[in-house]
């Protein structure tokens, strides 16, 4: 069943457009009306904003109900909210001014105009709340499409690490069973979801630890982590395809193998991540073409999840390749 959603009107910043928009109907209906003088300005700018700001209080307040209920009911008591304060404020204006006759045209005609008006702005945000629906729609879509992009390339290492374990060392066998699946399970999960930092981070030691199993003393590891605020979320899969990145296409290639070294820090209202690997041989052309892919592809996840409020940027010299991601330290998902 669909719904009609009222707008959030009860922000500041709605206020201030809806108060807006307001006024800018006030001047027209002066100009138009062609008195243009200030005890007719006052009060029509009185008038018109009493209506559309306790309008947008009584809304606010039945924003939950409305939203609850089917579409035609929902918009057609919104359009009666909003012809019911009209009522109440030009029946008040009457009475105060004591214009005499004619009271029941005035007022009729201010509730035809509150009306058509009503609609037009109901139409609007219904438009609106198709074009936000769908775009959410598609952004998902992308985000799930570019998610899956990052899924974990060492399944069958992992299984062939397993295999050989299973003999010499079950008890090891079984942690590295535990790690695959908690990292295909994360994996599994809604593209956009938020997670706690920690649980982020304990992920990526769960993939470590496989990939120290398949490199041996080829991988090194440095930490430089400071200490994790509480509540700093991050997205789900974030840090892991980084790591990945920089032992698939910066130690892998590398006979005597490398360190990769991860630094987080708190700067300003940012999480901060940078991973530091070695650069491998000029001529490792699959491994540069590979990396710059995978790097693409996590910065369009988080572009699609973020947009301009993160970063990932990438520099390289003749030796290392660093990696940086700069996140909010909070953010509530898409």
């Amino acid at each position: 069943m669909q719904h009609f959603i009222i707008p959030e009107l009860c922000q500041i910043r709605a206020l201030a457009v809806l108060a807006l928009y307001s006024q800018l109907f006030v001047v027209t209906l002066v100009v138009a009306g062609g008195d243009l003088s200030w005890p007719v300005f006052s009060l029509m700018t009185l008038y018109v904003q009493s209506v559309a700001l306790s309008s947008a209080a009584i809304l606010c307040f039945l924003r939950n109900l409305i939203a609850r209920l089917a579409f035609w009911v929902g918009s057609t008591l919104a359009i009666a909210v909003v012809l019911a304060v009209t009522l109440v404020v030009s029946a008040v204006a009457e009475v105060l001014l004591e214009r005499g006759s004619g009271a029941l045209m005035r007022i009729a005609g201010q509730l035809i105009i509150s009306g058509i008006i009503s609609v037009f702005a109901l139409r609007y945000y219904y438009v609106q709340q198709q074009l936000r629906l769908q775009e959410n729609a598609e952004l998902q879509a992308r985000i799930q499409a570019l998610q899956s992009r990052i899924r974990p390339h060492f399944l069958f290492n992992s299984m062939n690490i397993i295999a050989s374990l299973i003999p010499t060392a079950p008890e090891t066998a079984e942690e590295v069973v535990e790690d695959l699946s908690e990292l295909f399970r994360a994996s599994l999960k809604e593209a956009h979801n938020q997670v706690p930092l920690e649980d982020e981070l304990e992920l990526c030691r769960r993939y470590l630890r496989i990939e120290a199993l398949r490199l041996g003393d080829r991988l090194q590891l440095q930490w430089d982590m400071t200490a994790l605020l509480p509540g700093t979320q991050v997205p789900l899969l974030t840090l892991q395809p980084l790591l990945e990145n920089a032992i698939y296409h910066g130690v892998q290639p590398l006979a005597e193998g490398g360190t990769v070294a991860v630094e987080l820090r708190y700067v300003g209202d940012s999480v901060v991540l940078k991973i530091v690997n070695p650069v491998p041989p000029q001529g490792y052309k699959q491994t540069s073409q590979g990396n710059q892919m995978a790097i693409q592809n996590i910065s369009n996840r988080l572009k699609a999840i973020y947009g301009d409020a993160a970063r990932l940027e990438t520099s390289a010299g003749p030796e290392v390749f660093v990696t940086e991601l700069k996140l909010p330290k909070t953010h509530h998902g898409v």
